[in-house]
Formats: structure tokens, sequence, C-alpha cells
């Protein structure tokens, strides 16, 4: 399996397959709108704003499992996003990140970008970095700020 094999749902169900971002860097987040991270949204938002046009892809996959820090509905969680963070990058459906139902992407990402002292994402804003040719390039931890993986971006753009 490839990350283009994956697919995931919009917030109003549409699929969303990772081929249709194949020659693309994707840059994915599992998110929560009340978590104490959630600051970052506008740090992602800005990457999304400086790098969309060069083809990067910024993707906010909500999760409540953490402290139940993403109460709202698939549809009013959009709604959040874009008023207290000006969110215009796409999320999906809300998801589990750990356990029995973790959704296939995090699956992969979390096999092939393993962390510190296990595969477990610890916490909401993990976020995970694919090249343009869907190689898995670095996970970053929940305490990263966005501004922080300009660096790596820039890097597989060129």
């Amino acid at each position: 399996m490839t990350f283009y094999d994956l697919s995931i749902k919009t917030p109003i169900g549409q699929e969303l397959k990772m081929s249709d971002f194949k020659g693309k860097p994707v840059l994915i987040i599992n998110t929560a709108t009340k978590c104490g991270l959630a600051p970052q949204f506008d740090g992602l938002e800005e990457l999304h704003q400086k790098y969309k046009d060069q083809g990067l892809v910024v993707l906010g996959f909500p999760c409540n499992q953490f402290r139940d820090q993403e109460p709202e509905t698939n549809s009013s969680m959009e709604e959040s996003c874009r008023i207290n963070h000006g969110v215009t990058f796409q999320l999906t459906e809300k998801i589990d990140v750990n356990g029995p139902n973790t959704h296939p992407i995090f699956a992969y990402l979390k096999d092939e970008l393993k962390g510190f002292l296990n595969n477990k994402i610890k916490w909401n804003f993990t976020k995970f970095l694919i090249t343009p040719d869907g190689k898995p390039f670095k996970r970053y931890a929940p305490t990263t700020k966005p501004a922080r993986i300009e660096k790596d971006i820039q890097k597989i753009l060129n």
C-alpha cells in the first residue's frame, strides 16, 4: 500500500483521494478546535496561503480522542475553524488516530514514521509532511509550531 492508495471523506461526506495530490507536498495534521494548541490553525493557514500556489496541500484531520477537545460536528467544526482562525485549507471528517478505529491514513503514517517512544499519536496537532512523490518525509510533535516546518516544505518543493 502507498499513500496514494488511501482516501478519506470530507466533512460533507465526499471522498477525498490522496492520489489527487500526486506531485504535491502534503501536510497532514490531527486537529482539535478546543485544544490549547488550536492557535496553530493560524500558522497552518499561513503556510497554506504562502505555498498553495507552489502545490502545498494542507489537510486537517479533526479528532476527538484527546480529552474531548473536538466536540464539534463535522459541519460546525469547519465553520468554527473558518470563523476563529480563518482556515481555508481542507478539513476532513472527524476520525480516530489511535486505537481499533484508527483511520487508515494515520495507521499508514504511524507505520512509516514512528514516534519518539512508540507509534501512537500523543496529542492533537501531530503533523506529517509527505513529499510530492508520496513518501512520508517527517513527523512533527504537537508542540512544533507550523513556522518551524517551513524549511522542510521549501526543501521538498525544490
